[in-house]
This record gives structure tokens, C-alpha cells and sequence, in this order.
């Protein structure tokens, strides 16, 4: 089956963190000088503006920091989702990330609880980086 939603466009600043993704893992941009990590890719720290930049491996793991429930459909290749969540997840080593949690209804999502990354495979070059529940 093909997919039929929009995809990411794939470039030079975020190539790692798709090809990482494919993988079955999370990677993210740290600055060597001051340690700090974020998403999305830049060729900057956006904290302290150094060059030297490097990719690692992130935990994968984090909490809801905030949710919200679509039920309007602004591109109809969602249409067969809606109504579908949207959760700004807070990774443990600091960047937000949006995306959805999967395999859980909308009454079971709330503000705080634990997730961890799990990875959807879209096409043979995008993996789509979604969360799941953590085991409690």
C-alpha cells in the first residue's frame, strides 16, 4: 500500500536525523561546546551559536507537555484519522517535539504521562517518528 499523506522534504540540515530514523532511532542535534539539544536541525547551537555541531543518539523517551484533538480536516489524505491527536512531547534531554502518540485513545493521553519513540515506516526513505504510552 502506498502512502498517501504529505512527507517531509529531506535536506542537508535534517538527512541525519531521517537516515537515523530509518534505523529505528532518534537522533538529535547537540553542541559539542556547550552541551545543549534541539529540534529541529540547524546549522547553529541555538543556544550558545557554535558551529561545531554533531549528531547523537537520544533516549527516545519523554512526557506530554501538551495535546490537542483535530477534528477539522485540513488535508483530506487525514480524512480516514480525524478526529486524530497532536502532542507536543517534552524528550527527557530537553527539546520539544510534536508529533502523535499511537495506540491509545484520546481519554487515555494526558498532560505528563510517559512516552517513547516508535518508529513508522512511510516510504523506503521516510520513517516517521511517532510515540507510544511507556509501560507503567
Amino acid at each position: 500500500m502506498t502512502y498517501a499523506k504529505p512527507l517531509p522534504s529531506i535536506d542537508r540540515w535534517n538527512k541525519p536525523f531521517w537516515d537515523a530514523a530509518r534505523q529505528g532511532e532518534l537522533q538529535l542535534q547537540t553542541c559539542e561546546d556547550c552541551g545543549h539539544w534541539w529540534f529541529p536541525p540547524a546549522p547553529v547551537c541555538p543556544s550558545c551559536l557554535s558551529t561545531r555541531v554533531t549528531w547523537k543518539r537520544a533516549s527516545g523517551r519523554g512526557k506530554i507537555w501538551s495535546r490537542c484533538r483535530f477534528h477539522h480536516i485540513y488535508d483530506k489524505a487525514f480524512a480516514d484519522e480525524a478526529p486524530y491527536n497532536v502532542c507536543m512531547i517534552e524528550l527527557e534531554e530537553g527539546p520539544l517535539f510534536i508529533s502523535n502518540v499511537v495506540g491509545a485513545a484520546w481519554e487515555d493521553i494526558g498532560i505528563g504521562d510517559a512516552v517513547e519513540a516508535c518508529f513508522e515506516k512511510a516510504t523506503e526513505e521516510v520513517t516517521l517518528v511517532r510515540f507510544k504510552l511507556a509501560e507503567k
